[in-house]
């Protein structure tokens, strides 16, 4: 049996296929549009699902859709009245885009499908398909479930478990009481995009000081002992405005929003240390009201906000569980798999037996390129390559390159569900270097210059340097933990005598660009059973210069989707200042390639309208 499940119109698009219980393919649909956060309808993720399994839409049993549109339609309608007569531009803006995309959604899907297919459309809420996709990959049996998000169709933060092939909510937060559009208010504060800017106002906040989360206690939520809370929305523009924010809350905190690209201050620096202390402290009293209620061991997260992986390492050092699993696809894209597997257990009452580690293959469900189609494009592009077929040989070689300085982009195997990079659509640095961080940044990311990045470490070594049981497991880039005391180096009085961004030059431990300015660092653990190739090239880098680890950023440039194809690679490859390709069994360097010259940050940012 079949199950394609598709999340659309709202915030990253995407598709997922469930093969007679099995996850056989997921991706977003602005990998293939090349449209960061592609909304509309995943047409192209769909059509690879189906190639990816071998079949056509004909052979699709069940279709089923993340959430209720005319739920979701009767909270809009209901918060316009209830603001009225306020709000009425951002209604006439949001009322027509309803009625053509989103009202009639069962008529625009079919029509998208085509006739081929005829069978059901399944509509789990929102919530419900965050809690399938948390639980139902996940290795436990039984386990509390919480998601927590901007808003489904009501709903914006849950309560539930999961037992065999059930789940069950118990408690949820309704609109517009939401942990994650009060963090996205302060993402529009300090100037950055709503939905796609949130990651870099946690990147922030280790450079502040939390000054002001007492006045936000204070005047713009009560939280309760028991995690649940509510905004004091005299302070917030997002239900009747066209903004997140309005001039009360400007006032409270003595200043405008920033304006995108402008000047970081200490002050906006401050704000983010602020709204993060108390996102953390929500998430931590949400989760010890779960372990109360529910009695588990074990917890599965999903939603936007558990990919605030600065809480998720709080929660696993400080929390009731015994062991975290968290969604990689944690936001809406996720709810794409989250819909299909509801169907699959829940609906069709399908037995499920736990897999170890879990059922999500490393996340690399997207696609793949064979050697062929790789070299035909390359030799299209007269691109200057060594075919290197040995894996060995081909991580000796990329080992050697980062030992030597060089940044390698390495783009093998299926590509990665999930907003992070996982080590098969990469961008790899040598952590030892001072000046790494600095370097790709601006010279490979083109993007601001205070973002940190993350480690990718053999597992068997995570706790030689990070502040995490031996061999404890992180495969997606989930969970921050700090450097350990013997790593770090004796800076303390310098930090005390620097503020803000002036932090940044100071090596913090002896792998400085991934030691983030409070020493911590985002953590991916790397295996043997899981990462093939990616896992060679880190122990032959370990082999080479005594560290386990290498950076791994994301392989795209600020404002454009991760690569996808081979040609995405290799345009993202010329067009920075990267000095390897590695594309399947394929090498190229940079200094090789005819046409090969240094990209200057000001062409860059001149050429691309970035946020």
């Amino acid at each position: 049996m079949n199950i394609l499940g598709i999340s659309a119109f709202y915030h990253d698009s995407a598709a997922a296929l469930i093969c007679d219980g099995k996850i056989c393919a997921a991706a977003q649909e602005e990998r293939f549009t090349r449209k960061k956060h592609d909304a509309s309808f995943p047409e192209n993720a769909i059509d690879y699902c189906l190639r990816e399994a071998g079949i056509s839409i004909s052979d699709i049993d069940y279709v089923a859709f993340y959430e209720k549109p005319l739920l979701k339609f009767e909270r809009l309608l209901e918060t316009y009245l209830a603001y009225a007569p306020a709000g009425f531009a951002s209604f006439r803006q949001a009322i027509p885009a309803w009625i053509a995309d989103k009202l009639f959604l069962p008529r625009k899907i079919r029509k998208a499908l085509g006739k081929s297919y005829q069978g059901p459309l399944v509509y789990p809420e929102h919530h419900e398909s965050h809690a399938a996709s948390a639980f139902f990959p996940s290795p436990f049996s039984e386990a509390a479930v919480v998601t927590i998000d901007g808003v489904g169709e009501w709903a914006t933060t849950t309560i539930g478990e999961g037992r065999d092939n059930k789940i069950n909510l118990l408690e949820h937060l309704d609109f517009p009481h939401s942990l994650g559009l009060l963090y996205s208010a302060f993402t529009y504060y300090t100037g950055f995009r709503v939905n796609s800017g949130e990651y870099k106002l946690m990147g922030l906040a280790p450079y502040g000081e939390p000054k002001y989360a007492d006045l936000i206690r204070e005047k713009l939520i009560n939280i309760r002992d028991d995690g649940s809370f509510r905004l004091n929305m005299k302070y917030f523009n997002y239900c009747q405005g066209l903004t997140m924010t309005n001039k009360k809350f400007h006032d409270l905190f003595g200043q405008p929003p920033r304006k995108p690209e402008s000047d970081l201050s200490e002050f906006h620096m401050d704000i983010a240390a602020s709204i993060q202390k108390v996102t953390e402290e929500v998430v931590m009293k949400l989760a010890h009201h779960a372990h109360e209620l529910t009695g588990h061991k074990n917890l599965c997260l999903a939603g936007g906000v558990a990919l605030n992986c600065v809480a998720n390492g709080r929660l696993l050092r400080e929390g009731p569980f015994e062991n975290i699993w968290i969604q990689p696809a944690a936001g809406d894209a996720g709810g794409a798999l989250g819909a299909a597997m509801m169907v699959w257990y829940q609906l069709l009452e399908n037995p499920r037996t736990p897999r170890q580690p879990d059922d999500q293959s490393a996340t690399y469900l997207g696609p793949d390129f064979g050697d062929n189609e790789i070299r035909q494009f390359l030799e299209s592009k007269s691109a200057v390559f060594a075919h290197i077929l040995d894996e060995d040989t081909l991580a000796e070689q990329v080992a050697g390159h980062l030992a030597d300085q060089h940044v390698v982009g390495l783009h093998h195997g299926r590509m990665e569900f999930g907003p992070r990079a996982l080590g098969s659509r990469s961008i790899l640095g040598d952590p030892r270097s001072q000046d790494m961080q600095k370097v790709m940044n601006l010279k490979i990311k083109f993007r601001e210059s205070f973002r940190p990045f993350a480690p990718s470490v053999l597992r068997e070594h995570v706790s030689d340097y990070f502040e995490m049981r031996e061999s404890e497991d992180s495969p997606y880039m989930l969970m921050v933990a700090d450097v350990i005391d013997s790593r770090r180096t004796d800076c303390a009085s310098e930090l005390t005598a620097t503020r803000g961004l002036d932090k940044l030059p100071i090596a913090r431990s002896e792998i400085p660009a991934i030691t983030h300015v409070d020493f911590s660092a985002r953590v991916q653990t790397v295996d043997k059973d899981r990462h093939g190739l990616y896992r060679t090239i880190i122990s032959k880098f370990h082999d080479k210069t005594g560290c386990p680890m290498v950076i791994n950023t994301s392989f795209n440039v600020r404002g454009e989707p991760i690569v996808c194809t081979p040609e995405d690679s290799y345009n993202c490859f010329m067009a920075t200042n990267m000095d390897v390709l590695v594309v399947g069994p394929f090498l190229l360097k940079k200094e090789d390639q005819p046409g090969a010259a240094e990209i200057p940050l000001e062409d860059y940012l001149s050429k691309f309208a970035l946020d």
